[in-house]
């Protein structure tokens, strides 16, 4: 609205028709990226408006109508051609084309209006035209990172910012705990799958996955995926220092991501992704030596997952951990570890916090299971050349 009054100022400089130079597109694709489609098409038909009133041609009381039009078709291109949010290069594209767009709408007016122009008009016309689809690209661009971190909203620019390999922490889970890291991007693969099969984020699933064991780079060697050539530490440990040292990972994590100043959205799967379940292992290994153990302090702090993400991304952990740990294996046996591992966690209470459905639930499961049997398939083996 600011811009909008800007230009209506200059207008008033004997410049004929400068508003179509306002870039009726860049509100409505910020929307679109930070939050939807119909906040988007809502604030279009208000722009629409307010632009009517403030390029009214200094005739009081009146409404300029062709410019209503111009910026509700400008800003309407924007949000259905901003098809693909994951690259700044797009909305560059995006703006590309609401050029071309305006230049018809100019000409859809021009021709309606049955005016006579000259030349230089047309010129002036098209000019302004072509600029405010540029222009509406740019200031995007510019403005999204002000709204994201004004805002704490997480769009999808940032999450595929945050899913570079080059980033501080993914390189120091690369270098620190590389069994870690593989398990989180094969984990990622499966959460992300299963998100988008049941209508979840799965981009905020794979990037959230890329993170959530960061508190394992704390002591990476007490965790078995980077225990390569060395023995167990935990042999040499009581059940209770063993179980000190697991739980801490998800706190530990949840501090780092924190420190480091990543979405909350990230900090909450880090901390959420083991729920309040219990470490069974050291659990009955520790009620062996005493039996009157209390099982609640072999349980994590919790929370539970409290969105479908966090709990696919808890299923996922599980699953993944489970199926690596076994040697080929089929379809089957894949099957009944997830049949498994999802109805362990329903009875245990672990989905309860969440506002994930038993059909979605039946959904992730086959999800799971097609993209482990397309990652452990059985391959044909070719006999030794002589």
């Amino acid at each position: 609205l600011i811009l909008m009054k800007i230009v209506g100022i200059i207008s008033e400089l004997e410049l004929d028709n400068i508003g179509y130079i306002f870039p009726a597109a860049m509100a409505p694709m910020l929307i679109r990226i930070l939050l939807n489609e119909r906040f988007a098409f809502i604030l279009t038909i208000i722009l629409a408006a307010c632009g009517s009133i403030i390029f009214h041609d200094e005739i009081a009381g009146s409404i300029n109508v062709e410019i209503a039009i111009y910026i509700l078709f400008s800003g309407t291109a924007g949000i259905l051609l901003l098809t693909n949010r994951n690259r700044r290069s797009n909305i560059l594209q995006t703006g590309f084309y609401v050029s071309i767009i305006n230049v018809f709408i100019i000409f859809f007016l021009l021709f309606l209006g049955n005016g006579q122009l000259t030349k230089i008009e047309y010129v002036y016309y098209l000019t302004f035209a072509f600029v405010s689809g540029l222009l509406s690209a740019i200031l995007t661009i510019g403005l999204l990172p002000f709204f994201e971190a004004g805002f704490g909203i997480l769009s999808t620019l940032k999450l595929i910012e945050l899913s570079n390999p080059n980033h501080p922490l993914l390189k120091k889970i690369l270098m620190e705990a590389p069994g870690t890291y593989h398990h989180s991007v094969m984990v990622a693969n499966l959460a992300e799958s299963a998100c988008e099969a049941v209508g979840a984020n799965g981009l905020l699933a794979r990037v959230g996955c890329y993170y959530h064991d960061i508190g394992k780079t704390r002591r990476p060697q007490f965790f078995i995926e980077n225990q390569m050539n060395i023995e167990n530490p935990h042999n040499h440990l009581s059940p209770e220092s063993s179980r000190d040292i697991i739980i801490a990972h998800a706190k530990d994590g949840a501090e780092m991501l924190k420190k480091h100043k990543l979405p909350k959205e990230i900090v909450d799967i880090a901390e959420q992704h083991h729920g309040t379940t219990l470490l069974k292992y050291f659990y009955y290994k520790a009620k062996e030596e005493n039996e009157g153990i209390n099982e609640a302090d072999f349980r994590y702090p919790g929370p539970k997952p409290q969105t479908k993400e966090a709990a696919i991304i808890s299923i996922a952990d599980s699953v993944e951990a489970a199926v690596r740990s076994m040697s080929r294996p089929t379809l089957e046996q894949i099957k009944e570890v997830i049949q498994s591992i999802v109805q362990d966690r329903l009875q245990d209470d672990q989905l309860n916090e969440c506002d994930i459905t038993l059909k979605e639930l039946e959904v992730i499961k086959k999800t799971f299971c097609e993209t482990l049997n397309g990652i452990f398939h059985s391959r044909i083996e070719y006999p030794n050349s002589k």
